[in-house]
């Protein structure tokens, strides 16, 4: 299989692109700084592009059979909002011109629901992720609508960071519109294994234009 990637270099991006490749899959790697992308394998082709050059991106996606956006605007960023909503919107566009029908995009957690409401507009949720969680569920609203693209929005489980040491166990649960909880009401999983869920939904082509999760 032919996949792009966007976002290569990334903390979510690049154990994707290693599973990928670990399956024997091409993948073009793009990413905004290209010496960042670590996976040197010989199936890995480096495309350095902004997503919001859109003729560029478009290009570099063609000829893909499916696109993975890991595409994150920076968490530090000041302007989070209308960067992330700018650019996964760019990203959209230059799928269609590209003539891919296959995208996921992975978004948040923040957009699951408990009880009826987003884990986003809760009372607890952390303040500082908040500008990136909103701009994610807006542009999901917006991904909703497309019609043309074989899409999909994937909510890594509530924990999903870099402190999460179980590493690749290859085993995990899946859900849709909420989250997937442990038996100590955890929903928990590693970078390694969100990288599973993705590369065995491009092999399967199970879920098509509706949002999923995991967890352990």
């Amino acid at each position: 299989m032919k996949v792009a990637l966007i976002g290569a270099s990334g903390f979510v991006g690049k154990a994707i692109l290693n599973e990928l490749v670990s399956r024997g899959n091409e993948v073009t790697a793009i990413a905004r700084d290209t010496a960042k992308i670590e996976n040197s394998d010989a199936k890995v082709s480096k495309v350095a592009a902004d997503v919001l050059d859109t003729e560029k991106l478009a290009e570099a996606l063609k000829g893909a059979d499916a696109v993975v956006s890991a595409f994150n605007a920076g968490w530090t960023n000041p302007n989070l909002y209308n960067d992330t909503v700018e650019g996964a919107e760019a990203i959209q566009k230059a799928v269609k011109v590209a003539g891919v029908k296959r995208y996921i995009f992975i978004g948040g957690a923040g957009t699951l629901q408990i009880d009826g409401h987003q884990i986003v507009d809760g009372p607890d949720f952390p303040a500082e992720y908040k500008p990136g969680a909103t701009a994610v569920r807006d542009y999901f609203n917006t991904l909703k609508q497309e019609t043309e693209l074989d899409w999909l929005f994937f909510s890594p489980a509530i924990e999903m960071h870099q402190g999460i040491t179980t590493g690749r166990t290859g085993k995990y649960r899946l859900g849709k519109t909420s989250p997937v909880f442990n038996d100590e009401g955890r929903s928990i999983l590693s970078v390694e294994d969100l990288a599973i869920v993705i590369a065995d939904e491009l092999e399967s082509k199970a879920h098509h234009r509706e949002q999923f999760t995991a967890a352990y």
